[in-house]
């Protein structure tokens, strides 16, 4: 079944929700994911940038990936954040990820020392040797300090089928372009997934597969709807969902990181969670709450009101 997995649409990173002790609120992360699903998303990604996996023990990020593969069953395909700053972790947890059944790994590269290009291609290549679970790189240079170039990229692809794909967190749209254009002419079958949640359907125009936005774990509706409309041609409702989409991103700047503002705005989606961080992130303050209300009124304002009515 892995082998024949093709990743596509609309994947969020979920929110790891959890109690102030560090433990998973199960209620909570059942209820979230049940939302998502009955979206339409097209697969779940968890223990990613959004999951706060920087943040979490190893055997926390062991029970995360377990309690989501688990609850998912089966429905949509569940992918794995198995990343770290050492190789050996990497591949422990993604052989861990293979063994509860997950249907990939996304991979981010190591971050703090900045690799040769030659010792970064080999961290990958020994982890792709070890582990035959599809995987899926993670290119995030703001964060790691170090871009996955798309001739890299186009290398490990080459050699490995199973790596199958890119999550492109990346401002440069160019950059996902020509991972597009170079990776695709050798394996059009590569899934390009644009992270930033704006760039969504410039990556689709340039001949992508999806995207895996953090707003998409609270505003669904939005991502998916540019992604199906897109897939039948309605490129007029797919630039209206677009321009709902894009002012979303402003949440994000009540603070930083901003995985307490994605948590705040899924539970005023009525999804009842704990909206608990894993330090050092800390909860947001209530004149910042106040405030994420006041935008979520102003740009979420028809789906909270759907799903006030439906409570």
């Amino acid at each position: 079944m892995h082998a024949k997995t093709r990743f596509h649409g609309i994947i969020p990173p979920i929110p790891s929700i959890l109690y102030e002790t560090g433990k998973i609120d199960e209620t909570g992360m059942g209820k979230l994911i049940d939302f998502l699903i009955e979206s339409k998303v097209d697969g779940l990604f968890f223990n990613g940038t959004g999951g706060e996996f920087s943040q979490m023990p190893i055997n926390l990020r062991r029970q995360m990936a377990k309690f989501g593969v688990n609850y998912v069953n089966g429905r949509i395909p569940v992918l794995i954040g198995t990343g770290s700053t050492s190789t050996e972790e990497t591949i422990a947890l993604s052989l861990h990820a293979k063994e509860i059944g997950a249907d990939g790994v996304v991979i981010i590269n190591p971050y703090y020392w900045k690799l040769s290009e030659e010792s970064l291609y080999q961290h990958y290549c020994q982890i792709a040797d070890a582990v035959d679970l599809p995987i899926l790189l993670y290119n995030f240079p703001t964060l790691t300090g170090q871009d996955l170039t798309p001739e890299l990229v186009y290398k490990l692809a080459k050699k490995y089928p199973h790596i199958v794909g890119i999550k492109e967190t990346v401002e440069d749209i160019g950059h996902t372009r020509e991972i597009i254009l170079k990776v695709k002419s050798e394996r059009p079958d590569f899934a390009v997934f644009s992270g930033y949640d704006d760039q969504l359907l410039n990556t689709l125009c340039t001949g992508g597969d999806g995207s895996i936005p953090l707003t998409a774990s609270f505003a669904p509706e939005l991502s998916v709807g540019i992604y199906q409309a897109f897939k039948v041609g309605n490129y007029e409702k797919a630039i209206q969902l677009h321009r709902k989409l894009a002012p979303l991103l402003s949440l994000y700047k009540l603070d930083s990181p901003f995985v307490n503002v994605a948590k705040e705005t899924i539970k005023l989606r009525g999804i009842d969670i704990s909206t608990e961080v894993l330090a050092p992130l800390r909860p947001l303050n209530e004149e910042k709450k106040q405030e994420l209300e006041r935008l979520a009124t102003t740009y979420l304002s028809d789906f909270l009101q759907v799903t006030n009515e439906a409570k």
